[in-house]
């Protein structure tokens, strides 16, 4: 946002300081500078001169020789015995009498200033002819594109006052970041800054009559009326569309004092109408559009004009002002004629109705748009205007009427514009001002100050906030602030309470460390539960991955999954990302291919995440989809390795178990046998399972925490999985929980430990699970109470002339915290072990 200092002076009476110093409270306080342009230093030298005398160059048919005043006041230059300066002209519109910007010998061209090679004129002949300087044109000076003639200056001053002083270019320009603004709509119009600047240099600022009332209309009324007709069919995409038609127009190059205002600030000079326009919204952030009536009306070969706001028809097309075509999204906001489309709400108008010099009638038009329309149609036609640029930040309706008023009065004046139709208001739903009640504490309270009612208000006001009645200056009298229609970012009380910290200044906030206690910060449990995970996991050589939570409905199909239950994502990222996962592994095997393609033999892969399903609702929340942890790994290996797949996933689960203190508490069982409870995250993981190769991982109290196992045929051919894979997918929440519940501080013996072995040989149908829970239930309940005692399988043997029994061997531990306990004793508990055994299942020690 690019702002004049000299503009901001124009509309308040504020005493600014020093740039240097303007320049550092903005950036403390209002928004981050990117530049600071010294726009007077191009203007360095360059003086008002009047043409005395006009007289045709001896030598040159299109050259004229001109003497001209300059007041006497630029020193090292030759004159005559007038004191007059000679200077040869090649403008067809110099004349004796005509008021010009000379630029002196020794003096660089504007044009050329911030140029690599900036121009710097000297005395020289032309044809024979000295010719001190020259008698520069609007384009030479930056002032306009008009190259045609010589810039003819239109005030009233003396010969040898400086240029850049008549139309106040001896001037700063501070480029303000644009996003520091994204919020603040009414900051992208130079009142808004100037009013901001008041606020922050502690000074009050007041918006000119017109902007602060509703609008009177000082422009003549036309004595005859010209027919408009105004539809606004979405009103909720323009709340206010207000239009006015004006006859009697005399297009023409604006007054110079605007064109330098336009151009200093990066807008070109076009005519007098569409600067007015642009002027406007440059000053107030509201932008404008002018159509010409007699095209708009002729469009339709009716006997008045029409406008329409609605939005496109199938296969419309509109030429736009910068004459590209575009077929215009579904949802833009257009402005049309009863029979075609003539502009593109809050972006550009169209070609067919622009203003140009043969206009004698407008239709004026000063409109509030959605700004997340205005946003979306703009990105999808490539187009970033000055108006785009507004409306997507929210204008506020309420400025319409004022600003429109305002125009319709600088068009009168400069164009000679007559009003000639009834203000059209066509609106919807139009918000009025924000009214918030806070307190001297509540603000205090947030920014570590001790300011009083008046004081708060007072600082407010300076920025024209409303404040009715301040109640006192105790610290908890109410303050009932009336928010200024341009503020649409003042909703809450907090609002209030930055608006407060900024204008006081961030820098004077007292520095004072907030009191806390000593008491160390709780750790979030569950994340640190998840990154023990990974450091076991990852100890055991396994690599943790991160895939998207959304999968292609392929990959659900591969696997076996219920597309059904899994939810659809309307906007999705990618058309491979359209469904939230079921559950994580399907996002790992689908790794595995690639990474056993790239050359690696053998690997272990883990995720952390969640998973959603259809018809699980969350029990705190009913509304929302329940989200379940879970933790899932795959192994795999191109060469199948010694023993089943099956193994090496259940060792890692069983070791990742134990390293939390859970592994006693759960047990595997087969997976064809179990009952999954109707539970979809379950019975969905393990639909990718091989049920005669693969368990279910149950607790003590029934609930089921995973699948451990291989995976089906089908899954293994779908995703070109090596024979050798297995894998799990568990709650690691449970695990967290149990841990949390379970795990108690045990100090160690100070006494030997005694280990013994115990070979029991079993029937083969029986479960080394069941066997494994029945040792260790056993040892339990047996033990005397001082001892502990841990219980590892170590081995499983079967002979292969008897494949109806199996020898299962346990290794046991056992340690007293009072004695040294001596193999006798371990022998008996064993011997009784084997007895119990026996008798409940059938087994013999070996």
């Amino acid at each position: 946002m690019k702002v004049s200092v000299n503009w901001v002076k124009w509309y308040s009476d504020i005493d600014l300081p020093p740039i240097d110093e303007l320049v550092t409270k903005i950036g403390a306080q209002l928004g981050a500078v990117e530049e600071v342009i010294d726009i007077g230093a191009k203007y360095k030298g360059i003086v008002v001169a009047k043409v005395v005398s006009c007289e045709k160059h001896p030598n040159a048919d299109k050259l004229n020789v001109c003497a001209i005043d300059d007041g006497g006041n630029t020193p090292d230059v030759n004159r005559d015995e007038n004191g007059h300066i000679q200077v040869v002209c090649g403008a067809p519109n110099v004349r004796e009498g005509l008021l010009v910007a000379w630029i002196p010998p020794n003096v660089v061209v504007p044009s050329t200033y911030d140029t690599s090679d900036p121009f710097t004129l000297e005395a020289r002949e032309l044809r024979g002819v000295v010719s001190n300087g020259m008698l520069a044109s609007g384009k030479e000076l930056v002032i306009n594109e008009d190259h045609d003639g010589i810039l003819e200056v239109d005030e009233d001053v003396a010969p040898g006052t400086p240029f850049a002083a008549v139309y106040g270019l001896d001037d700063y320009i501070i480029d303000i970041e644009n996003k520091m603004f994204t919020h603040r709509p009414d900051c992208f119009g130079q009142l808004g800054v100037a009013r901001e600047i008041a606020g922050i240099l502690g000074q009050k600022f007041i918006s000119p009559d017109w902007y602060l009332q509703s609008p009177k209309n000082t422009a003549e009324q036309a004595g005859e009326l010209l027919p408009l007709e105004v539809r606004n069919e979405i009103p909720e995409l323009v709340p206010r569309f207000m239009t006015v038609a004006m006859s009697g127009i005399e297009i023409k190059p604006s007054p110079l004092w605007l064109q330098s205002y336009l151009s200093r600030v990066g807008i070109r000079p076009i005519n007098n109408v569409v600067d007015v326009t642009n002027y406007m919204m440059m000053l107030t952030a509201q932008p404008l559009h002018a159509y010409d009536y007699d095209k708009v009306k002729a469009i339709d070969s009716g006997d008045k004009a029409i406008l329409v706001v609605r939005k496109p028809k199938s296969g419309e097309k509109l030429t736009l002002l910068n004459d590209k075509e575009i077929q215009p999204r579904d949802d833009a906001i257009m402005i049309a004629s009863a029979t075609r489309a003539i502009g593109l709400g809050g972006v550009m108008g169209g070609a067919d109705t622009e203003v140009d010099e043969n206009t004698k009638n407008i239709i004026l038009e000063c409109a509030n748009f959605d700004m997340y329309s205005i946003r979306r149609t703009s990105m999808a036609h490539g187009l970033f205007t000055d108006a785009v640029t507004r409306f997507n930040k929210g204008q506020n309706a309420l400025q319409n009427d004022r600003v429109i008023g305002k125009s319709m009065q600088m068009i009168a004046e400069l164009a000679g514009g007559k009003i000639a139709s009834e203000v059209s208001d066509e609106n919807g739903e139009i918000h009025a001002s924000a009214k918030i009640a806070v307190t001297p504490g509540f603000i205090n309270a947030r920014l570590g100050l001790d300011l009083g009612g008046i004081e708060i208000s007072n600082l407010l006001k300076n920025v024209e906030f409303i404040f009715p009645q301040v109640g006192g200056d105790s610290k908890e009298a109410s303050l009932e602030v009336t928010v200024p229609f341009w503020r649409t970012d003042i909703k809450i009380p907090e609002d209030i309470v930055e608006e407060v910290g900024r204008l006081y200044g961030y820098d004077k906030l007292p520095l004072k460390l907030p009191q806390r206690l000593m008491i160390p910060t709780q750790r979030n449990a569950l994340l640190e539960t998840k990154t023990r995970i990974r450091d076991i996991l990852s100890g055991a050589g396994a690599n943790e991955v991160l895939t998207y939570s959304f999968v292609h409905s392929n990959l659900l199909e591969k696997v076996g999954q219920n597309i059904e239950l899994a939810f659809q994502i309307n906007n999705a990222l990618s058309p491979d990302l359209q469904y939230y996962r079921l559950s994580l592994t399907p996002s790992l095997l689908e790794k595995v291919h690639p990474n056993i393609k790239a050359g690696y033999s053998e690997f272990a892969l883990f995720e952390i995440g969640r998973a959603h399903s259809i018809g699980e609702q969350d029990p705190y929340e009913p509304d929302i989809p329940k989200e379940v942890n879970a933790l899932s790994f795959v192994y795999a290996a191109k060469n199948p390795g010694h023993g089943a797949a099956y193994f090496k996933a259940k060792h890692t689960l069983s070791h990742l178990l134990a390293n939390f203190n859970v592994d006693h508490y759960v047990g595997f069982e087969p997976l064809k046998n179990a009952d999954l409870y109707n539970n979809p995250w379950i019975e969905q993981m393990a639909a990718l399972f091989e049920p005669e190769r693969s368990a279910v991982l149950r607790d003590k109290e029934g609930m089921i925490w995973g699948v451990v196992g291989e995976y089906k045929a089908n899954v293994r051919k779908n995703l070109k999985l090596p024979e050798y894979v297995a894998g799990f997918e568990i709650d690691p929440l449970l695990m967290f929980l149990h841990n949390k519940t379970l795990f108690q501080y045990q100090p160690l013996p100070r006494f030997p430990k005694v280990m013994q072995d115990i070979t029991l040989k079993v029937p083969t149908e029986l479960l080394h699970a069941e066997l494994f829970r029945f040792v260790s239930d056993y040892l339990t309940k047996h033990k005397p109470n001082h001892v502990i005692c841990n219980v590892a399988s170590k081995d499983i043997y079967q002979k292969e002339n008897d494949p109806a029994y199996k020898h299962v061997t346990f290794g046991i531990t056992m340690a007293s915290y009072e004695k040294t306990m001596r193999d006798e004793e371990v022998t008996t508990l064993l011997n009784g072990l084997a007895d119990e055994a026996k008798q409940r299942l059938g087994a013999t020690r070996v």
